[in-house]
């Protein structure tokens, strides 16, 4: 974060920070390990609520229920989350569970049916056990706190091949008041994110309307969470669902607000941060890998062969070796499907100049093993068209990532 950014990382934030939320979690069975499954986050009263949606054809059927939710008055009260089954590809079984679910924490909060979201994740193809989750949502109320340990334990209960959990939170001055925007995330394999991630929830206590809240989720979700790729896989469960109490007492974020650019920083920053985490979580990866392209004819051109060079194989296989082989980066340059001039293209690995005008520069390998060794990699590239920049996170592709996607559902 740069000295010059109009918002404060709030170190042990979490999505209980912003005015108005609980959360919790809790083990109802769906998992054969005794990690918690369930999980909620709770507002106090009607949050304004946006979201994006896997673009994958098969959506399971818990999208279909909160984008209904959401579309009735663009208002929520609380979200459901099941983690160990995807219920997707479920048939109708798997629509009448997804609304049973919504109904019955409804039922448990005295809320409206359409005040509830539910989300999904794990094992696609399989019914839910629900019974066990029935049970879970009469427990639910009993655990949701305004408290870090109800932030952790809804973090735990989302994650199912993660290592970590993935939260943050911001604190951004609107009209001389303080405003909250904290994030929770899981995701570390099927992550080729367009239009959503695998699972994100945002909170805030800012005052902004629904359709201002689409409008910068979307906004942030192109450059952060639909920059990523673990693996080139669209999930079928992917959602980014954000709930705003409006607690702060602000006057209403718009366009024409003095502190709009500040808030909508604040929450790209937040997205930002959280996309990161779920590339460094990747399955079985041993290193975060940042490509930045430069020089493009447009920013979406430059995100286009971003995605490329991240998603390819063969540079994620290098970049596990720890090998200098730039020639990977450049072919995948090359099969982008955009504008570049096979005579200017520079790349970097870090500070090591690899690629120059598109000749090869002599490099200490030494060196350049040594960089790609660490956690932590840069790989730049100068395309000498134009404006156009983006910047993509991924991982590399270990022994490891086969070995846990081998055996995923057995």
């Amino acid at each position: 974060m740069g000295a010059e950014a109009p918002y404060n990382v709030v170190p042990e934030g979490s999505v209980i920070t912003p005015k108005g939320f609980k959360a919790g979690g809790l083990h109802c069975g769906l998992k054969k390990t005794t990690r918690h499954d369930l999980g909620a986050i709770v507002c106090d009263v009607p949050a304004a609520a946006a979201a994006v949606y896997t673009t994958n054809v098969f959506q399971a059927a818990p999208l279909q229920v909160t984008r209904e939710s959401i579309g009735q008055e663009g208002r929520l009260r609380a979200v459901l989350v099941n983690s160990g089954n995807a219920n997707a590809c479920t048939g109708k079984q798997g629509e009448e569970d997804a609304y049973t679910m919504r109904s019955r924490f409804a039922e448990q909060l005295q809320v409206e049916p359409h005040q509830v979201a539910v989300a999904s994740t794990g094992v696609i193809g399989e019914l839910l056990k629900m019974d066990r989750v029935l049970s879970g949502i009469q427990e639910m109320p009993a655990r949701l706190m305004g408290t870090q340990e109800g932030a952790d334990d809804f973090c735990q209960a989302i994650l199912t091949t993660d290592l970590v959990q993935k939260t943050v939170c911001v604190a951004v001055e609107v009209d001389g008041k303080t405003v909250h925007i904290a994030g929770a995330a899981k995701g570390s394999g099927m992550i080729h994110p367009n239009m959503a991630t695998m699972l994100g929830f945002v909170t805030t206590d800012a005052a902004i309307g629904s359709e201002s809240l689409h409008y910068l989720l979307r906004q942030a979700t192109d450059v952060t969470f639909n920059m990523i790729t673990v693996d080139g896989d669209t999930s079928t469960n992917d959602m980014l669902l954000a709930m705003a109490s409006g607690l702060a007492g602000n006057e209403e974020l718009t366009q024409r607000h003095p502190d709009w650019e500040a808030f909508s920083a604040g929450l790209k920053y937040v997205c930002e941060v959280l996309a990161k985490a779920i590339a460094r979580d990747g399955e079985g990866a041993t290193k975060l890998v940042e490509v930045q392209v430069g020089g493009a004819i447009t920013d979406e051109s430059a995100r286009a062969i971003a995605k490329t060079v991240i998603g390819s194989s063969l540079v994620k296989s290098a970049m596990f070796g720890a090998d200098a082989n730039w020639g990977r980066i450049i072919g995948a340059i090359g099969r982008a499907g955009q504008p570049v001039n096979p005579e200017t293209v520079d790349i970097r690995l870090g500070d090591i100049v690899v690629l120059e005008q598109s000749r090869p520069v002599a490099f200490d390998e030494e060196k350049a093993l040594a960089y790609l060794k660490g956690d932590t990699v840069h790989i730049y590239c100068e395309l000498h068209m134009g404006e156009g920049r983006a910047t993509g996170w991924g991982c590399d592709l270990t022994y490891d990532y086969v070995r846990i996607n081998a055996a995923y559902r057995t």
